[in-house]
């Protein structure tokens, strides 16, 4: 059995010292409720992008642009620089698993780019894996960069074998397709949050992988936007609720564990029988004895992209 918990959090937006002491919080809560794992949204520190659509970001050469991308980059998470110790060190402390979606702001690529990750923090405290986001999604583009296929590996977790992509990923057949072949049985679908991106598509994943998938949103109202903060600018035109949540876990058959929950901030618990898994791969296991990898094989590069490689 593994107990999971879906943090359906808001972000303390462009803040990452704030909001991975928020995480921090929310890892004890889970750990108090027995949890061995907990998930979290994509980009929850220091946040989604929301302001992208809200402030037209697509034209060039615009100061209020550069002034909310600098913000952005300082906010971001630098792993190489200690900024997830805290997490990896509460980790350890309840020994619970976490996935943690952030934007992350590698030296290996210059120090200034920004990437959507997903990170996976095994129960000892370490760093398991970092999944850059294959192709950022429409207006996203204007803030991320692509990432690679390094992050497309799986995890041992409690008799489970846990993976994990971000958003609009989860539409990707191939990326899925490559963690189905590493015998993913429960799938974690980060989402920056709404219930229109999840409740369509978690039990449909459900029931192709024949795996637990759970869906994690965040949730995000004009309250949590900073006032006086550059990124306020959004504020002209956002609604009330800018993200509503949805998060949710469907059973391998499709079926809800957890229905979407609505909006506002929620500690979801539940527990996933690895049975459950088993039975419904008795008609359909799509990287077992429902494969013909003899008429279709899939080729994943899993090596981390560089620019530059140095030979001393």
């Amino acid at each position: 059995m593994l107990k999971v918990a879906v943090a359906q959090m808001a972000p303390v937006l462009l803040d990452r010292d704030g909001g991975i002491a928020k995480v921090v919080q929310w890892i004890g809560d889970a750990a108090v409720q027995g949890c061995q794992l907990v998930v979290f949204g994509e980009a929850l520190v220091p946040g989604y992008p929301f302001w992208l659509d809200l402030t037209a970001a697509s034209r060039f050469d615009d100061d209020l642009q550069k002034d909310i991308f600098a913000a952005y980059a300082d906010a971001a998470v630098t792993i190489e620089h200690g900024h997830l110790a805290p997490v990896c060190a509460v980790a350890a402390r309840h020994g619970i698993a976490v996935v943690l979606g952030i934007i992350e702001r590698p030296t290996d690529r210059s120090g200034h780019s920004l990437y959507c990750s997903a990170v996976t923090i095994n129960a000892d405290g370490q760093i398991a894996s970092v999944h850059r986001k294959l192709m950022p999604t429409y207006e996203e583009r204007l803030a991320w960069s692509p990432g690679d296929g390094h992050g497309l590996v799986v995890h041992p977790l409690h008799g489970f074998t846990l993976g994990s992509l971000n958003c609009w990923e989860n539409w990707m057949p191939l990326a899925r397709a490559a963690l189905y072949a590493q015998g993913e049985d429960c799938h974690v679908a980060l989402w920056p949050g709404n219930r229109r991106n999840t409740e369509a598509l978690t039990p449909v994943l459900a029931q192709e992988g024949r795996s637990f998938v759970i869906s994690v949103s965040g949730v995000l109202s004009r309250a949590d936007v900073p006032a006086g903060h550059v990124v306020s600018a959004m504020l002209d035109r956002a609604p009330e609720v800018i993200a509503d949540g949805g998060s949710c876990i469907a059973n391998p058959d499709g079926s809800w564990l957890i229905p979407p929950a609505p909006a506002g901030e929620a500690l979801l618990v539940a527990t996933l029988d690895p049975r459950e898994v088993r039975r419904a791969r008795q008609n359909f296991d799509p990287a077992g004895h429902y494969s013909r990898p003899d008429v279709t094989q899939l080729t994943v590069n899993r090596q981390r992209q560089t620019t530059a490689r140095f030979v001393d």
